[in-house]
């Protein structure tokens, strides 16, 4: 019971210094909300008002269909142009997408001579680029695909495909990277605060004020751990109901408090790990050197960023040592598909499995320099 008040009270001097420290409260702030609703709204991966022209050949019923379906939002009016202005257009960066509908393209088509389209794309709008070379395709497709039904009575196809899209219908970027810029920066920001918090009772001697005290270096360490830990699930849940749903009108299907609490889980191995790689560091600045080169890797190969299926085999067999990897799993389940704890509860052991073990080692480090300072 004593250990236990000890680590209560360190927990909430923890509380008190942070109140007093204005950078790390207005990076809380920031992280969590214009942060938040600018990686939504900024970072779109959607077809919006691109630039597209086409150079008919045919001057057809059909060529002119096929002109007429491209419509806002997702591209702009076509330009007509003609065959040499496609490089200087797609040089100055006037146009994003070129199609070339060539001469006889309709008759062809009828004839059942399977003529070609060229579809010129700019690759270095590279998000557009693959968005909308789908999104092209799929409308060539249609109309052709209902311009030749027309015409061919009695014409049957032995599958009709019906694309459905589940829990995005709409298929809006914003409702992927709102949820996951919180879910990363639940990562960044549980490690700086735990981490700033230590170096900076280093750097004001007040580490030596806990150390002349009836303290164990575990309960200074589980004091900053639920300290800073808690604050961090507070802000990650008023920003999933304040910006995320309130804000950005994004519906999150799944049980929240089942989310904070693999959260809750998730946080023992992110604090943990932020006390760790402040006993390795000197300075905020050593700190900072070593929070790109640990936790950016970290979150880029996390599964929230690319998916853990397309990465070499050997890093998706490291990766799964990594209890982000779990906690992003995890958190998508739920949050976008609805998941119950029927479902992630082998991420949530993962977690709580591997945090564990990692919360010891870090203890022993920091035991270890604690050690040190006290000699």
């Amino acid at each position: 019971m004593r250990s236990l008040s000890n680590i209560f009270r360190l927990g909430i001097k923890e509380l008190y210094s942070l109140r007093r420290d204005a950078v790390m409260l207005s990076l809380i702030l920031f992280t969590f909300t214009v942060s938040v609703y600018a990686a939504a709204t900024g970072i779109s991966h959607d077809l919006n008002n691109s630039a597209i022209a086409i150079v008919d050949e045919d001057r057809s019923q059909l060529s002119l269909r096929l002109r007429e379906a491209f419509l806002p939002p997702y591209f702009r009016e076509p330009a007509l142009i003609s065959f040499r202005d496609i490089d200087a257009g797609m040089d100055t960066g006037a146009y994003t997408f070129v199609i070339v509908i060539p001469g006889d393209f309709e008759a062809d088509l009828l004839a059942g001579r399977r003529p070609s389209l060229q579809l010129n794309i700019d690759a270095t709008a590279m998000m557009q680029a693959g968005t909308g070379e789908r999104h092209i395709t799929g409308i060539l497709t249609q109309v052709i695909t209902e311009f030749v039904d027309e015409r061919a009575v009695g014409a049957t196809y032995p599958v009709d495909l019906k694309a459905r899209y589940a829990f995005n219908p709409n298929i809006t970027s914003s409702w992927f990277t709102s949820v996951m810029e919180i879910i990363n920066n639940i990562t960044m920001l549980s490690i700086i605060l735990t981490g700033a918090a230590l170096i900076r009772e280093r750097e004001h001697g007040t580490i030596e004020h806990l150390l002349v005290m009836p303290l164990t270096p575990l309960e200074i360490m589980v004091a900053k751990v639920w300290a800073n830990g808690l604050v961090i699930l507070i802000a990650c849940g008023l920003s999933l109901w304040l910006v995320v749903e309130i804000l950005l009108q994004v519906p999150t299907v799944g049980s929240k408090p089942l989310f904070l609490a693999g959260t809750a889980l998730y946080l023992f191995f992110a604090t943990a790990l932020g006390i760790f790689l402040a006993t390795l560091a000197r300075s905020m600045p050593q700190f900072g050197l070593l929070f790109i080169l640990v936790v950016l890797p970290m979150n880029m190969l996390s599964g929230g960023e690319t998916p853990i299926e397309g990465q070499p085999e050997i890093l998706q067999t490291i990766m799964q040592a990594v209890p982000s990897v779990h906690f992003v799993s995890f958190a998508q389940a739920i949050l976008y598909r609805g998941a119950g704890l029927e479902i992630v509860w082998p991420q949530f052991l993962l977690v709580t499995a591997i945090g564990s073990v990692f919360f010891l080692f870090a203890a022993a480090r920091f035991r270890k320099t604690i050690s040190v300072t006290k000699s």
